[in-house]
């Protein structure tokens, strides 16, 4: 799968074309450590005090460097597409093989990252549920009240956890009607282009 980048990133990128492959080495050593470690200013006004130019242009070199490492190890390109990916920001062969060698060496670690700061969510166990009625009071001798009682058990990071909920059908039937709704939604040509995209 190939990388498109927008105008934006190609123009942060392009800076990489003016400057030694040893630079851009290092460029992709900070980049790394912004990846893992979180953006340090410091290192960019170094970095635009030894290079003599503004600390915005490292800035936006270092963090497109960053977005095309993290996007490509997101969508799991492989050696040929990223060489194909960055094949329209005009980089020579020597920096080409550069970045794919970056690339190749840190995208196992890149995706590690990324899993990790994903959020955990519940996710479904199993479903217990009972039909309650209530067919008459000492006031109210003949009255049917329904109550559906269900039993949601999740588990989070290995943690089992239960929820009792309690409802009458008709909401529980318009939940159901909602949640076909969302269903029928994921099946969509939209939502698998947007789901595609995130993994």
């Amino acid at each position: 799968m190939l990388l498109i980048l927008d105008d934006e990133h190609k123009e942060h990128l392009s800076f990489l074309t003016s400057v030694d492959v040893a630079v851009v080495r290092e460029f992709c050593r900070i980049a790394m450590e912004f990846i893992c470690k979180g953006d340090n200013p410091k290192v960019y006004q170094s970095a635009a005090q030894k290079m003599s130019v503004s600390v915005d242009t490292v800035q936006h070199g270092v963090q497109g460097l960053m977005y095309l490492l993290t996007e490509c190890a997101k969508l799991m390109v492989t050696e040929l597409d990223f060489q194909d990916s960055i094949m329209v920001l005009g980089f020579s062969e020597e920096l080409k093989a550069v970045l794919l060698e970056v690339y190749l060496e840190n995208r196992k670690e890149i995706r590690r990252l990324l899993s990790s700061m994903a959020m955990g969510l519940p996710q479904y166990h199993n479903l217990e549920w009972r039909l309650d009625v209530q067919v008459a009071s000492r006031s109210l001798r003949h009255q049917v009240q329904p109550a559906i009682v269900l039993r949601l058990h999740t588990e989070e990071s290995g943690e089992k956890k239960c929820k009792v909920l309690e409802t009458d059908p008709v909401n529980l039937s318009h939940m159901a009607a909602v949640l076909e709704s969302a269903l029928n939604e994921m099946k969509g040509q939209h939502c698998r282009r947007i789901m595609r995209n995130i993994k």
